[in-house]
């Protein structure tokens, strides 16, 4: 009975240790109000956090938050059939956890956690966070929302590598339960296990990956993507007949061209073309002459009203 009161004993010293060298996140800056990153701010708001979100202009907050109150608006007419002031309640607490800011730099001096979900582009990201890295405390932690470019890469722009990973969200945020959580060969195992403590607490489902090109998702969606458009473009089936195929045969909720219309055939093109460069001699990542032409078109999918689909 001793032996196993004293094994209980170091058991729970062993816990306790282990969650108090884990930090836990209370407060969060966003940069960058587009759908990813507002859907993150809305998130993190409606779990209890304190949250600023930033971007370049006012206007685009001003829209940012219009978007997030329209959304906790379509949520909570879900969750709270029944009871209108409870869903008016949820979202005036979500809103009062929520502010604002055009100035990064001044924002992350109290903050435990910055996620960037601005443009995919390495140089952009690395000149952000070179610049936070010098103002921001030593215990924050930063994380990228990137698809496409190696944390590493990205990481290696700061000083504070060990206290640097990826959080992987996808659109829609607020919907969308899977976050995949990087932990780079420099990533800490207080900042991995810090970043997949708060991921549960916004009540999504984590997943851990090492910093290998589109993670788990986008490694085996993207490439899947690319071979419906070289099956069409060799004239084995219609795109049409490529999108049912999947949808009736895998069950899939959508084919493979109404995807790559819904995230931008750009966005798509960008992953692609990045990973080519990686690995130019793996066929799963060689380019589209389709797919080039019709970015090169301005044709990208359902925000243009034409991809490989017209929408009205």
């Amino acid at each position: 009975m001793a032996f196993a009161t004293r094994r209980f004993a170091r058991a729970a010293s062993s816990a306790a240790t282990a969650a108090a060298k884990k930090l836990i996140v209370k407060h969060v800056t966003v940069i960058g109000g587009g759908l990813m990153g507002a859907g993150i701010a809305q998130v993190a708001a409606a779990t209890g956090h304190t949250v600023v979100l930033v971007d370049q202009t006012d206007e685009i907050l001003k829209n940012s938050r219009k978007g997030i109150e329209d959304s906790l608006k379509r949520m909570t007419k879900k969750m709270f059939a029944d009871k209108p002031e409870a869903a008016a309640q949820f979202i005036e607490k979500t809103l009062k956890n929520l502010t604002v800011s055009t100035d990064p730099v001044a924002v992350v001096h109290s903050t435990d956690l910055v996620i960037e979900a601005i443009v995919e582009n390495l140089q952009v990201k690395n000149d952000l966070f070179k610049r936070l890295d010098k103002f921001a405390p030593e215990n924050t932690i930063f994380a990228s929302n990137t698809s496409s470019l190696q944390i590493t890469d990205i990481a290696n722009s700061t000083t504070r590598q060990d206290r640097f990973g990826g959080l992987h969200f996808f659109n829609p945020v607020p919907l969308m339960k899977l976050v995949e959580v990087i932990k780079t060969p420099m990533t800490s195992q207080k900042t991995f296990e810090s970043l997949m403590e708060f991921t549960k607490t916004l009540g999504k489902n984590p997943i851990s990956c090492k910093d290998t090109p589109g993670f788990v998702v986008n490694r085996l969606l993207v490439p899947y993507l690319m071979e419906a458009v070289r099956l069409y473009e060799r004239g084995d089936a219609s795109k049409e007949d490529i999108d049912v195929a999947m949808k009736l045969g895998a069950g899939y909720p959508m084919g493979p061209f109404e995807l790559l219309d819904y995230v931008g055939l750009d966005t798509s093109k960008y992953i692609i073309d990045g990973w080519y460069l990686l690995e130019p001699n793996n066929p799963l990542f060689a380019p589209s002459p389709l797919l080039n032409k019709l970015v090169e078109e301005r044709k990208m999918g359902k925000k243009t009203g034409e991809g490989f689909y017209k929408y009205k």
